[in-house]
């Protein structure tokens, strides 16, 4: 650790004690063997890639439409990621699976200091991690935007550089539907948005204007992916099929 690192990682919060995640064999060298199995399936199209910062700190924040999503931004995206994943998938054989592949276990319903400061040791070194701000999988029109992204924009200075994608779930299609073989995903990275680094104290008004203004952000650049691709969003799941997630985040006016 450099001396201008250990300064990083003992701001607040500190993350001097955090372990890194795994950065084993599945994090980085197997990329290239998930996109050859992947493409197998069906096609996946990169846009914008140029925009992705090629080095220091960085945060993918992505709609989230279908199951795939957290994998093939992990696959897919221009730098390895360490994505924050729902700690109920932390169990058996998938729980090792995603530990050792770097994934970040977060607490969605509870405060988790463990997730934050995990997720801070990532940025601070100057590595990436992924978030996908509505939390759970629905429509991916950012209706739902929880303030985590803005969040760590906040604290660490990193970009936020906007992802959306298309085509992991159709339209009327299951919370666990995958693609359909022969189909198309894209994924497209946009502009990022640099939040300036507010130190601690920080306060929840501040977290909550950076929200809005990531949102906006990440709007615009959903409605120029749909544009250029020509492809549309897959709409809200099934009823029954929508899972809990915490009331909180940033709510659209007239929004339910």
């Amino acid at each position: 650790m450099t001396p201008s690192s250990a300064s990083a990682h003992a701001a607040l919060p500190r993350s001097d004690r955090a372990r890194h995640p795994a950065r084993l064999f599945l994090h980085s060298p197997l990329r290239p063997l998930g996109r050859a199995l992947v493409r197998r399936r069906f096609a996946v199209r990169l846009h914008g890639v140029e925009q992705v910062p090629a080095r220091g700190p960085v945060i993918f924040a992505s709609n989230h439409i279908g199951v795939a999503d957290g994998p093939l931004l992990a696959v897919f995206a221009p730098r390895p990621v360490h994505a924050l994943t729902k700690v109920e998938m932390f169990h058996g054989a998938l729980g090792r699976f995603l530990r050792a592949s770097g994934q970040i276990p977060l607490d969605r319903f509870h405060t988790d200091p463990a997730a934050v400061k995990a997720s801070l040791r990532v940025l601070r070194d100057g590595h990436a991690i992924g978030i996908f701000p509505e939390g759970r999988r629905g429509g991916g029109d950012l209706r739902r935007f929880h303030r985590g992204a803005a969040y760590f924009g906040l604290v660490s200075g990193a970009p936020v550089v906007p992802v959306t994608i298309l085509g992991t779930r159709e339209r009327g299609a299951h919370t666990d539907s995958l693609p359909p073989k022969g189909g198309a995903v894209d994924l497209v990275f946009g502009t990022p948005h640099t939040l300036e680094p507010v130190p601690w104290p920080r306060t929840k008004e501040q977290v909550e204007r950076a929200s809005v203004l990531l949102r906006e952000h990440m709007q615009v650049h959903l409605d120029r992916a749909r544009a250029s691709t020509g492809r549309e969003l897959p709409g809200p799941l099934p009823a029954t099929e929508v899972e809990p997630d915490p009331a909180t985040g940033v709510t659209e006016l007239g929004a339910p």
